[in-house]
């Protein structure tokens, strides 16, 4: 079985809302996210992101961390809100500088920068106006990846536009439990379009003005039917169409896949071709963020989809009760490159919350099950690259724990501890253990744990 390829990119990666702190901090803007934590009962106990790991002002000791720990590349997405206050028109002068700070650092820790525009914090004032059921949302977008282009590309050379746009539509316009909370059928899927012509735009935006590489993030869950039933092989069918499709084939494709009309059934609109013209820019990477499978049945009594997924048994499940499986990601990455070509691929987020025990006395935090879950899946990608798929590079979600959106800060990812009342940095076994993986450049995964 090959290596990982020379080049491979090591490395970790966060997202602003959860870690930044500092909601109002240097004329920042408010955030759908601020707005969303702190209406009562969305996340546990009262908890908000309003100091998170209060990443704004330890930056620089965070990333001195990371290169202690070998880290040769960093993915982190910027707070629209805090470059521009209110999503369009005046540009915040310290918003760019906290950036443009935290890039120099990372350079001058010989750590590589992948900047994502957007991670899931639409400025509180672009709601107010439709937020993603806005056509306009895609000039927005696009008029907001200029001013980070315009600052940083050069010093940035891989941009991500968009993380997990899934997400955004599943959980913040059809089903309510994300920000900005909304529960309505007919919007999820014009808020996926807009996003997905967001994407496109600022693509459309860099091939003008920028000199590097752009791509894509998108969370995928392969889904296996839970039998070979024409009933169960449909459900899944669909499940994967919603979830992983939706994105993807506009995006590389330039359609939809057929499957998504019946899913909405009389919600699904007719898209006008010329979307499609922008949506399908030529990206220069893809990244993938796996986490779990899905075995699928057909269940008539499972809202929207008529699917429902079956827990799986004598398996080991994460505190967010997702399966590991670590095949899931090889088949992922296979799959990727059966249905689209041979585009170069990055994991961009990949990891596990499991219960960690408090430091020790020894200084340690114990994490045994978090270390087996990253070796398994660091071997899935490396199989996957022994079967030809081109993959650059793997960042381990996530660098230290944070507030895991409405989890709270219950549900720890970290291969860093974090001691939210004292803001405390503690590198786990996982992050010893992945420092070995990244120094030895893989050779370490034969080690047994």
């Amino acid at each position: 079985m090959r290596g990982f390829p020379e080049g491979f990119l090591w490395g970790c990666a966060t997202a602003a809302y959860q870690i930044e702190g500092a909601p109002k901090a240097d004329g920042k803007g408010p955030s759908i996210w601020d707005r969303f934590a702190h209406t009562p009962g969305h996340l546990p106990e009262g908890e908000t992101g309003d100091v998170a790991c209060d990443h704004y002002h330890r930056f620089r000791d965070d990333i001195a961390l990371m290169k202690q720990l070998g880290m040769q590349a960093y993915r982190f997405s910027l707070s629209w809100a805090r470059i521009l206050p209110l999503g369009t028109g005046a540009v915040n002068p310290a918003g760019l500088a906290f950036y443009s700070d935290l890039i120099d650092e990372l350079l001058a820790h010989g750590i590589e920068p992948m900047v994502t525009l957007f991670h899931w914090d639409l400025p509180a004032a672009l709601d107010d106006r439709g937020g993603w059921l806005n056509r306009d949302s895609a000039q927005w977008f696009a008029d907001y990846a200029r001013v980070a282009f315009e600052a940083f590309d050069g010093r940035v050379k891989k941009w991500v536009t968009l993380n997990e746009p899934w997400v955004v539509s599943d959980g913040g316009y059809l089903r309510g439990t994300i920000a900005p909370g909304h529960k309505n059928r007919f919007e999820a899927p014009i808020a996926s379009h807009n996003l997905m012509r967001a994407h496109g735009a600022a693509v459309k935006l860099y091939r003008e003005i920028g000199r590097h590489e752009i791509g894509l993030v998108v969370n995928i869950e392969p889904k296996y039917a839970a039998s070979n039933s024409n009933a169960d092989v449909a459900a899944s069918r669909r499940a994967a169409a919603y979830m992983n499709e939706q994105y993807l084939d506009p995006a590389l494709l330039g359609s939809y896949p057929p499957e998504l009309r019946e899913v909405f059934n009389g919600a699904w609109p007719e898209w006008d071709c010329s979307d499609f013209e922008l949506i399908r820019q030529p990206v220069d990477f893809l990244g993938v963020n796996y986490y779990t499978r899905s075995v699928t049945r057909h269940d008539d009594s499972a809202w929207f989809l008529k699917a429902a997924p079956v827990r799986q048994p004598l398996a080991t499940y994460t505190e967010t009760n997702w399966e590991v499986y670590p095949q899931g990601l090889t088949d992922t990455l296979l799959w990727v490159r059966q249905r689209y070509g041979d585009i170069p691929l990055y994991i961009t987020e990949n990891g596990a919350a499991f219960f960690d025990p408090p430091v020790a006395e020894d200084g340690r935090v114990r994490d045994p099950l978090r270390t087996d879950y990253l070796r398994k899946h660091l071997l899935a990608v490396r199989e996957a690259i022994a079967a030809g798929v081109d993959i650059r590079g793997y960042l381990v979600w996530s660098f230290m724990d944070n507030l895991e959106w409405t989890l709270g800060y219950a549900k720890r990812f970290g291969i860093v501890h974090v001691n939210f009342a004292s803001q405390e940095r503690t590198p786990k076994d996982s992050a010893h253990w992945y420092a070995k993986v990244i120094a030895s450049h893989g050779e370490s995964l034969a080690e047994s744990l």
